[in-house]
């Protein structure tokens, strides 16, 4: 028996993978490393060069290793370029998850771990948003993670797919250090890297109604991330009922200037971060309520914001 993770050699997918075989777990990693890294995956597990889109190698995979669940992470991720990419959004992310979901049906896998985003939420208008919070996407990625929501409901009434949806928001820091974020847009690689070239790094507005005057976020760290996707997996291995849909938040959230503080104490580094205006659309607070999770994940948040960013500081090229 195995699990298929997509997206596995990217840097969430990667310690989704790294968590379940120390759980014990086998995985396949499916990856087409448009932005995974080959090295990302470990020696042991099964890897599989291949577009999500490729309904026919996805049969194939899951026949040749007897699959029996599946945690969908591939998609494009970005977005504010999705804004500029709609098509090749809804490509990848609706089109791509809809080819998994026949593959699995083809195939008798019946059990499906979804991640999907905080901005499917778009820009709430209340100070913690729960799961009962409205939906208004207000990017093609947010409205393409749920429609992928809304797929795993239709399977479900077609063919008795069981799964849920996994909604969070900002995943930072590493959980050994040769799994790190490369992202070119996450404050955590942009804070590491300028810092590592000698730069000062920036905040956007300092200016919000918030208590230091800049944005507040929901951060958790990559290993409770990994940890919820293994007990949601097993729970569906196991035929337990879980809620379509979970948000993994902290319920209180951090400013970017507390994150410029802890860059400052982790690094040695003394700075006084740049300030820059606003960006477009930018809202001055989001935090999710993770109780739900709670609940049946046992979900919690296991790191401060210095050991989150320490993390993060220690891991990938320690070079400029």
């Amino acid at each position: 028996m195995s699990i298929v993770i997509t997206g596995g050699a990217g840097y969430i997918g990667s310690h989704i993978v790294r968590a379940f075989g120390q759980a014990g777990l086998e995985c396949v990693v499916v990856d087409d490393l448009s932005s995974g890294h080959r090295e990302f995956v470990p020696a042991e597990a099964p890897f599989v060069e291949a577009s999500i889109l490729d309904t026919a190698r996805l049969e194939q995979t899951m026949a040749e290793h007897d699959v029996q669940a599946v945690v969908h992470l591939a998609g494009f991720k970005y977005a504010g370029v999705s804004v500029e990419r709609p098509m090749h959004t809804y490509e990848q992310n609706v089109q791509g998850t809809a080819s998994l979901l026949t593959a699995m049906e083809r195939s008798g896998v019946d059990a499906i771990v979804f991640s999907s985003s905080a901005a499917t939420y778009g820009t709430p208008d209340v100070d913690l948003v729960t799961e009962d919070t409205p939906t208004v996407p207000e990017s093609p990625y947010g409205e393409s993670k749920l429609i992928g929501e809304w797929l795993m409901r239709d399977a479900e009434r077609a063919w008795g797919t069981r799964h849920t949806s996994l909604r969070y928001f900002n995943v930072v820091g590493s959980a050994t250090p040769e799994l790190y974020d490369t992202s070119p847009h996450n404050l955590f690689p942009l804070v590491v890297k300028a810092l590592r070239e000698g730069r000062v790094p920036r905040i956007n507005g300092d200016d919000y109604p918030t208590p230091d005057g800049t944005c507040v976020r929901d951060y958790i760290h990559v290993a409770d991330l990994a940890e919820a996707h293994l007990v949601a997996a097993r729970a569906l291995l196991e035929g337990r009922d879980l809620e379509r849909v979970y948000n993994l938040g902290c319920g209180d959230g951090v400013s970017v200037r507390q994150i410029m503080d802890a860059a400052a104490e982790v690094s040695g580094i003394d700075f006084t971060p740049e300030i820059g205006p606003r960006r477009p659309g930018d809202p001055a607070r989001i935090v999710a309520s993770g109780e739900r999770a709670a609940r049946d994940l046992d979900w919690q948040v296991r790191y401060s914001v210095p050991e989150m960013f320490e993390s993060a500081w220690k891991a990938g090229p320690q070079d400029a």
